[in-house]
């Protein structure tokens, strides 16, 4: 189980800038108050110029990564970015949760699709589960308790 002496170490794709669906994914990682992960990606770090320097840039930012998180949004700016990272990430033998388009029905591209371990809706508790299961296979059963009064 993550904890704060032991978080899950996750990468997040980018393409050298933050995203709204960055800041998002944050965000929603932060709402449970009880999910401890450390992000190795590095959205503010200088963007190589060539481009062999920014996959060897990606490749040092996803090498201690437990679980990669794909966001479309850059899939839409910079594909052959995110797909380099999601085919580094397979070689490396990390698993890969793919973020659904946020606020919007529009499916998936088949290219992630076909590399993701699995998709997750935009929900905090879908998040922090899929993660805990690709990254750690941890048993992510919860049953949720309803209280309600009989007169």
């Amino acid at each position: 189980m993550p904890s704060r002496a032991n978080p899950i170490r996750l990468f997040v794709s980018h393409s050298w800038e933050e995203n709204e669906d960055y800041t998002r994914l944050f965000e929603y990682l932060e709402a449970p108050g009880t999910f401890y992960y450390q992000n190795s990606s590095l959205p503010h770090a200088k963007r190589p110029i060539d481009k062999e320097s920014q996959r060897e840039d990606l490749r040092r930012q996803i090498a201690p990564c437990e679980v990669v998180v794909v966001l479309p949004a850059v899939y839409k700016w910079a594909p052959e970015l995110v797909l380099f990272q999601m085919n580094f990430a397979k070689a490396a033998e990390r698993p890969i949760v793919a973020m659904e388009n946020f606020g919007s029905t529009e499916s998936l591209p088949k290219a992630i699709k076909d590399l993701a371990d699995e998709v997750c809706a935009w929900n905090e508790r879908d998040l922090v589960d899929a993660l805990r299961r690709q990254a750690r296979h941890e048993d992510t059963t919860r049953w949720d308790t309803i209280e309600f009064k009989l007169d």
